[in-house]
């Protein structure tokens, strides 16, 4: 199949989920083409199957804010034409499914009929598609979409609550690649990071106030005084300075390594022995599933999606947002017993090969073609 795939071309969990889905597909012979306004940061090499069409959005003065939208729908349009691609799956409700009905409209008065696949992700249904500017524009484009899935269960709950719904929402899980990552606990170099008597705890996110990042430094904080470790910080956003501030001025600073956004995110969490997610809310938890891959267990909020990666008592601890003082005293607990950390790890790995890549990506292949079929 030839298949365009359009998402936000960032470190945030969709558009990792995008691109490394585009990866697989085209490892199995499908012809993908990535549309958007720039190269998706896991897309590191083009190849045959595998191709980058960059979205312009010229700067005309007449508008205050440029319209992304329309550059979009232009793009895919001439895109489908020149390389004839069959199935668009677009990533996140608005703007991409919203360009893609505009797009597929123009395609129809041209005689081609273009079927849209939708997947949504989350802050696209609870944050943004919720807000009243944007609620009927997300709702008509999720029901004029031919194929809609979702990350979760609690995603597809959550857009059933808020939206008057006609389709059909399939959960189709976001997932890891096992063979991509598998040497990099063989090749960990812990000594780089911390000495032997240290346990390593990480956080990966985008440090966005929805990931509570003051609850993670509280939370380690609190362990720091009884386990010796380092917290390992992994990202930017708006709550990077506050939560510097605070390690500063609570004597923690030494103690924390705070390394910006990187590419080098399973070569952190195979030093770890602990993942801090305190998020207030998350649709699926890829990150907290991207640390257990790594054999690391999970404290985190019980919250959306968290729950159906994050087993309570078996690969981490579930936790009522703001909950600091229990995650910390089970933290604790886990850290100082051996035995149990092993065997956490054990099982937050073996519960992430359900969620492996090639678990997945053939459900993904199998809605492509109901969507094709019912054109």
């Amino acid at each position: 199949m030839k298949i365009a795939i359009v998402c936000y071309p960032t470190f945030g969990g969709s558009g990792v989920v995008a691109t490394e889905l585009g990866l697989a597909l085209a490892q199995q012979g499908h012809e993908i083409h990535f549309i958007t306004y720039k190269q998706p940061v896991r897309l590191e090499a083009l190849s045959e199957n595998l191709h980058f069409h960059e979205v312009n959005v010229p700067d005309y003065p007449l508008f205050q804010f440029q319209p992304y939208e329309l550059a979009l729908s232009s793009k895919l349009v001439d895109m489908v034409k020149l390389h004839k691609i069959e199935v668009l799956h677009v990533h996140y409700a608005i703007p991409h499914a919203y360009a893609a009905y505009m797009a597929k409209k123009m395609l129809q008065d041209q005689g081609i009929n273009l079927p849209i696949v939708t997947t949504l992700h989350g802050t696209d249904i609870t944050l943004v598609g919720s807000h009243p500017f944007y609620k009927s524009a997300v709702e008509f484009s999720i029901n004029h979409s031919d194929c809609v899935t979702s990350v979760s269960e609690s995603l597809k709950m959550d857009t059933l609550d808020l939206f008057d719904i006609r389709n059909d929402i399939k959960v189709i899980p976001n997932f890891v690649d096992f063979n991509k990552h598998s040497n990099h606990n063989e090749d960990c170099e812990r000594h780089v990071i911390a000495p032997a008597h240290e346990r390593i705890i990480s956080h990966v996110s985008n440090f966005r106030s929805v990931k509570r990042i003051l609850d993670v430094v509280q939370v380690f904080e609190k362990i720091v005084k009884e386990v010796p470790a380092k917290l390992i910080m992994v990202g930017e956003g708006p709550d990077k300075q506050a939560a510097m501030d605070y390690c500063l001025e609570h004597g923690i600073a030494d103690s924390v390594k705070f390394i910006g956004k990187s590419n080098q995110v399973f070569e952190v969490l195979c030093y770890s022995d602990l993942f801090i997610l305190p998020s207030e809310t998350e649709s699926f938890g890829l990150a907290a599933l991207e640390a257990m891959m790594m054999r690391v267990p999970v404290i985190s909020s019980n919250t959306g999606g968290l729950s159906e990666v994050n087993i309570e008592g078996k690969t981490g601890y579930l936790f009522d947002v703001g909950d600091v003082d229990g995650m910390a005293d089970k933290s604790i607990a886990l850290l100082q017993d051996d035995v149990l950390l092993e065997e956490f790890k054990n099982n937050a790995e073996n519960e992430a090969r359900k969620f492996d890549l090639n678990q997945i990506v053939g459900r993904y292949v199998a809605v492509y073609q109901e969507a094709l079929e019912n054109q």
